[in-house]
């Protein structure tokens, strides 16, 4: 028998030690796993801890923005663009055997130029993306594609001929690799 032989003290201390560090982190892990739902809509189990963040802070932008896309649709990924100063965020929601649905909220309160894509990438052909672009005070989208796993690109200028963008953001949507 191999290990390292402790007193009764010490192991009541260990004891001890180890529940105040299991009751310690217990909320943090909650914290990161998150709730299921937020604003009704389901938050799915491969939504990352930012987005589950994004969720909870803006639980009406979530509900909304899934009644965008329908009924039936789950939130896979929320993300702040382009960074914590949030001028958009990016919404992804998908549903088992329909597809994918995003949508680019424009959080600056002023009419922005906005582009929004989403490209199949199992079927690996640009004719299999879908367009939202133009100058939006509310939100760019929502677009579906029948892919669960597709490519999203969001732009965001403050005019269309601008050279900058504010926000120039492409991913795939999870949990495609």
């Amino acid at each position: 028998m191999s290990g390292i032989f402790l007193g009764s003290a010490k192991r009541v201390s260990v004891a001890a030690l180890a529940l105040v560090c299991v009751g310690l982190a217990a909320p943090q892990a909650s914290a990161v796993e998150g709730p299921s739902t937020v604003g009704g809509v389901r938050v799915a189990s491969v939504a990352d801890a930012e987005t589950r963040a994004v969720a909870l802070a803006a639980p009406r932008a979530v509900q909304a923005t899934a009644t965008l896309c329908g009924t039936g649709y789950e939130l896979t990924f929320a993300e702040r663009l382009p960074d914590a100063s949030r001028q958009g965020t990016l919404f992804h929601y998908r549903k088992n055997g329909v597809g994918s649905c995003v949508l680019f909220d424009n959080n600056t309160g002023q009419k922005r130029y906005m582009k929004l894509k989403l490209c199949e990438t199992s079927t690996g052909k640009q004719d299999a993306c879908v367009t939202d672009e133009g100058y939006f005070t509310q939100y760019a989208g929502p677009l579906r594609v029948k892919d669960v796993c597709g490519e999203v690109t969001a732009i965001m200028k403050l005019d269309k001929a601008s050279a900058w963008a504010v926000i120039d953001r492409k991913r795939l949507v999870p949990p495609c690799k």
